[in-house]
């Protein structure tokens, strides 16, 4: 097992985000975690990054306690994530957005080589590397968000949301990058709205509920499942 996260509780104040999720990840797969605005989607992953101090619980990686951990260390560790809303540096080069995602590392031959790789995946980013990143359209920021993290070397991306605000095709697009990402050897936890396009690239998924796991399971079986059909595929 890659990472282990078990018990957590996290609260916002009065409100209680999470109470007691537990789910694992292994390496090589994807995890989807599909639920409702406010489930606690976002608000686990973000404690996966080290963003947010749970109140209770453990997060295990490669045996290391994350909770313990800073979230430059985490992402050093071989952790990113996308954030939802993409959050790109609207004033910096997309260029400069990339080396952001490599400054936990040291390798100038190896970074420069990820770099490479960042642009034969996304050509468009190479052709607009000049370009200030807020001018650039929204999936060309979601990719740019992704190139970012993979800049990091990552061993596991947290993917928050990425086909939010996209046109369809684009969310084919992405969700294929994302598939080929998985291929290369990243492990995935991702957090989307679109619980169809999840469920279909995804290995297995966690179904969450104000703040609980309500159901888990092989992907397939969750997609064919009659609650998770009504309620998130919107079939009757």
């Amino acid at each position: 097992m890659l990472m282990e996260v078990n018990d957590l509780h996290v609260s916002y104040g009065a409100i209680r985000a999470l109470t007691g999720i537990s789910c694992t990840l292994d390496k090589g797969e994807i995890v989807a975690l599909i639920g409702a605005n406010g489930a606690g989607k976002t608000t686990t992953l973000r404690t996966i990054s080290g963003l947010i101090k749970p109140a209770k619980g453990s997060i295990t990686f490669k045996n290391m306690d994350l909770t313990k951990m800073p979230p430059h260390k985490i992402v050093a560790a071989g952790i990113s994530q996308v954030p939802e809303g993409r959050r790109v540096f609207p004033d910096m080069s997309v260029m400069e957005n990339l080396e952001m995602g490599a400054y936990t590392r040291k390798d100038k031959g190896e970074i420069k080589e990820s770099l490479n790789n960042v642009f034969k995946r996304f050509p468009r980013l190479e052709e607009r590397k000049h370009q200030l990143a807020g001018t650039l359209s929204g999936g060309e920021q979601q990719m740019l968000a992704m190139g970012r993290a993979l800049m990091s070397k990552p061993e596991v991306m947290l993917l928050d949301e990425p086909s939010m605000g996209l046109a369809p095709m684009l969310v084919k697009e992405i969700f294929e990058i994302i598939r080929d990402i998985n291929k290369t050897g990243t492990t995935i936890m991702l957090v989307e709205q679109n619980a169809h396009m999840a469920l279909s690239i995804a290995d297995r998924a966690y179904v969450l509920e104000t703040g609980e796991v309500v159901l888990s399971g092989q992907a397939k079986e969750l997609a064919n499942n009659e609650q998770v059909r009504k309620a998130y595929l919107g079939e009757d």
